[in-house]
């Protein structure tokens, strides 16, 4: 039986380094996988030349697979740059872009959060999974059977991995509410504290 485990990294090199490294200690390089925000892969020096809309018309990975690289990922098969309505532009490395566009389960559930909450996270750790990328942060998911889970977590954490739970107390205490900027209302909206009474009705006679 296979598990996911993530790890979140503050930077793309060092995500480089750890899937480099789970690469090179045994691990199926088709079960490696990297996710950023298209802005963090430019800062680090890639250059896409293709992108393509996550949409049921056109959530095929092949789509967008081609002569792009990322230079110290490259050797991962898969490299794709993609646009997520409701995030934005993102780059996937390996089978995670699959789950990302929802061609593997279902466009609906497509996305960062879609895809890791139907890969069995838990639904509050994938939402600050996805606003750690949205943050400029770099995904490493990685598929491992039950022996190998504790030989991949020890190399993420080796390279830096963030602890995801403290990761998202420390956000929520500077207002982030778990929710992406798209679905939190602008500052100065008022609410009103009124509560409609609904009309009286009529009892009618048994």
């Amino acid at each position: 039986m296979s598990t996911t485990i993530v790890g979140l990294f503050d930077t793309l090199h060092q995500a480089r380094d750890a899937a480099e490294e789970l690469d090179g200690s045994g691990i199926d390089r088709g079960d490696i996988s990297v996710v950023a925000s298209e802005p963090t892969a430019r800062d680090a020096g890639w250059e896409g030349r293709e992108q393509a809309s996550i949409t049921a018309e056109n959530a095929e990975v092949g789509a967008v697979i081609g002569g792009a690289g990322l230079g110290f990922i490259g050797f991962l098969a898969g490299l794709g740059a993609f646009f997520i309505p409701g995030f934005g532009p993102v780059i996937a490395a390996g089978w995670f872009a699959s789950m990302i566009t929802g061609a593997a389960i279902g466009a609906a559930a497509g996305g960062i959060l879609g895809a890791l909450t139907g890969l069995g996270v838990p639904e509050d750790q994938a939402r600050a999974y996805e606003e750690g990328v949205r943050r400029g942060g770099t995904l490493v998911v990685v598929r491992a059977n039950e022996a190998g889970a504790s030989r991949v977590a020890d190399i993420l954490g080796a390279h830096g991995a963030a602890n995801i739970e403290q990761r998202a107390t420390g956000w929520r205490n500077e207002g982030w509410d778990g929710r992406p900027p798209a679905a939190r209302e602008p500052a100065g909206v008022a609410h009103s504290d009124t509560t409609a009474t609904p009309e009286p009705r009529a009892s009618r006679p048994l």
